[in-house]
């Protein structure tokens, strides 16, 4: 498949899987920034675990808040995932992927320039699922009305450049899931194929593969996705600078200091279960589209 066409499929993929995934982002969102910079069991914990976050969330926005921030999530996907695949595509046609640690090198590279460009819509999208009633608050509060009006505050208050705040957080976190997604997702499918427990090419090869990708996404993942949620949707002084981190280390040691190292893993339940089959969706459609064009 030309790299090209694979840019469209890998953004209709993931915009696919993003809109059924969506409700479980807006839950891990409100997890990981639930007891920001504070010491476990000193704060209020209005969203516990999965189905009770869940449940939460329909109380206090109503069943349409579980979609919250979803046309920021397609924006970011379909940029993110269309540059992601398109950027992979072309290792693949130079051949880099047949080197040893060339699947996954191409992976972390694609992924690094994915997170670059759908950066601005992944600051949007947290800000908006971070927002509810003042009763279920956690993290900052950012007020926005709609996607159009958070990207006309934020550039208007911040420049070109605040759209781009937190992209630090962004590069490593899709860099370390997209190199293990890709390649443990491209490894395990060959693999089951390889024993015939599978048809090369069927939708069940494809399934496992997404399966064993989504466990080590979610595990590799988890500390680099609380510390980019958190660096997105901190407060900012005047220059555009935070009030709560001054970077990416910076976000790691306050974490670990205030909240242990488990607070690097908040809603690692519910980064598996949105991952697992956002993970399973994107690479079964991106897989399955690629097949129907060829």
């Amino acid at each position: 498949v030309p790299p090209a066409t694979d840019l469209v499929l890998g953004a209709t993929a993931g915009c696919l899987a993003c809109f059924l995934t969506n409700p479980l982002e807006v839950v891990k969102t409100r997890l990981q920034l639930q007891g920001e910079l504070q010491a476990p069991g000193t704060y209020p914990r209005p969203y516990r675990g999965v189905l009770r976050a869940t449940v939460a969330v329909c109380r206090a926005d109503g069943l349409w808040g579980l979609q919250k921030g979803l046309a920021a999530g397609l924006l970011y996907q379909g940029l993110m995932n269309g540059v992601r695949f398109y950027c992979y595509s072309h290792a693949e046609d130079a051949g880099w992927t047949e080197y040893p640690g060339g699947t996954v090198a191409a992976g972390a590279v694609a992924g690094a320039v994915g997170a670059i460009v759908g950066s601005p819509a992944y600051l949007v999208k947290t800000h908006l699922q971070a927002q509810t009633l003042s009763a279920m608050a956690v993290g900052h509060q950012h007020n926005h009305e709609s996607i159009t009006s958070a990207f006309k505050s934020i550039y208007q208050q911040h420049g070109v450049v605040g759209l781009w705040r937190g992209v630090t957080g962004a590069i490593p976190r899709v860099m370390v899931g997209s190199a293990v997604q890709l390649s443990t997702f491209a490894f395990a499918k060959d693999w089951v194929c390889e024993r015939q427990w599978f048809r090369k090419g069927s939708w069940a090869a494809v399934l496992a593969g997404g399966m064993v990708s989504s466990v080590a996404v979610a595990v590799a993942m988890t500390p680099f996705d609380v510390i980019s949620t958190r660096l997105y949707n901190q407060p900012v002084h005047a220059d555009g600078t935070g009030k709560l981190y001054r970077g990416f280390l910076d976000c790691i040691l306050q974490i670990s200091n205030k909240e242990g190292l488990l607070g690097l893993y908040k809603g690692i339940g519910a980064v598996y279960f949105r991952l697992g089959p956002h993970t399973v969706l994107s690479l079964f459609f991106w897989d399955k589209l690629r097949n129907m064009v060829q």
